[in-house]
């Protein structure tokens, strides 16, 4: 058996371990009684749900499950939150040559893949999985802003004051160039929007009507009537929305940030949504995470915040296992993987 990257083809044998919250190891293949390596029943709520779904998805791909042990060689990583037990299996495992990550953005793992990066072991990531739901989150925010519903749903009394933004014919700017902003774009068909993608490196996205690099945020900002930031974080992107590029845009325009919170600088949001420089503001994700009460996010004018629940495990899981199934696939076949991340660029 072959598994291949970017820099070499290497023999292995084909053991693959499932992680969760606790570094807990599976057993051996095809056990029917009794559940395998299953993921705590309190784990916290960045983690992926129970992981019998994601078993069944090793085996069904022709992995043979085992304990982590000194002849495992793919590993499936199922907590978020817990990079530094993610670190020290890491170390404790050279013979590692393949781990499958949980979510698509890989920033908490950001210090894990810098110290832990070498030739012949493979990150590869979900990112692309879970396109569908968060698109479908980013538009339903889109039109709940241009139709004031943040507004309109905290009123008490009857607001006759006609405001509201039709998307038909408007002019929407993505910020990333990965699978949200792509199935965005196929649902933003019907409304004959203009689509303009700004994206780190250079190349035409399909479906957009232009694509530009990053260093011309700026020249497209002021035509935006829409703005939906999909891009991944790294310390080069961490406040890319501030108060220079908030200024840019339309006192008409709108922001939709689902994504990472860090991407836009809070208090520059807070300060442009009471002042009316912006016409509102959707969160998915902010900084901090959690929001605190009492933040002055909370009650900015016209904002929309939900707690990070662009896709829930529901929604996820089942993504999340045909990822897993495809890429044990490939491991098993030698063959290429879906959702490498490059450990350098942090995605």
């Amino acid at each position: 058996m072959k598994i291949r990257d970017k820099d070499c083809v290497c023999e292995v044998p084909v053991h693959i371990a499932v992680v969760g919250d606790e570094i807990a190891s599976a057993s051996a293949p095809r056990v029917e009684a009794g559940p395998i390596a299953v993921l705590p029943e309190n784990h916290d709520d960045q983690t992926i749900g129970g992981s019998r779904v994601f078993l069944d998805a090793v085996v069904a791909a022709g992995g043979d499950l085992q304990p982590l042990g000194p002849h495992t060689r793919g590993l499936v990583w199922l907590s978020y939150t817990k990079a530094a037990d993610l670190a020290e299996v890491l170390a404790a495992n050279p013979q590692l040559t393949w781990v499958q990550l949980p979510w698509a953005g890989v920033d908490a793992y950001a210090q894990v893949l810098s110290e832990h990066s070498r030739p012949g072991l493979v990150f590869t990531s979900a990112k692309g999985s879970y396109a569908q739901p968060v698109a479908e989150h980013a538009f339903g925010m889109i039109f709940a802003l241009l139709r004031l519903f943040p507004r309109r749903i905290r009123a008490t009394s009857w607001d006759a004051v006609p405001k509201g933004i039709s998307l038909f014919h408007k002019n929407v700017v993505i910020i990333g160039a990965g699978g949200i902003a792509r199935e965005l774009i196929r649902q933003l068909e019907p409304f004959d929007t203009t689509i303009t993608v700004v994206r780190r490196s250079a190349g035409q996205v399909p479906g957009a009507d232009s694509t530009v690099t990053t260093e011309r945020l700026h020249k497209v900002l002021p035509k935006a009537d829409v703005v939906v930031i999909a891009a991944a974080l790294t310390e080069e992107t961490t406040h890319l929305i501030g108060a220079e590029e908030l200024v840019l845009m339309k006192p008409t325009a709108v922001l939709v940030n689902i994504a990472r919170g860090p991407l836009v600088d809070p208090d520059a949001l807070v300060e442009a949504l009471n002042s009316e420089k912006i016409y509102g503001a959707a969160m998915d994700v902010t900084q901090p995470e959690p929001l605190p009460d009492g933040h002055p996010l909370w009650s900015a004018k016209n904002v929309l915040i939900t707690p990070h629940m662009a896709d829930t495990p529901e929604m996820t899981a089942p993504l999340l296992a045909e990822r897993i199934s495809r890429n044990v696939a490939a491991f098993v076949a030698g063959e290429q993987f879906t959702g490498v991340v490059d450990t350098e660029a942090g995605y």
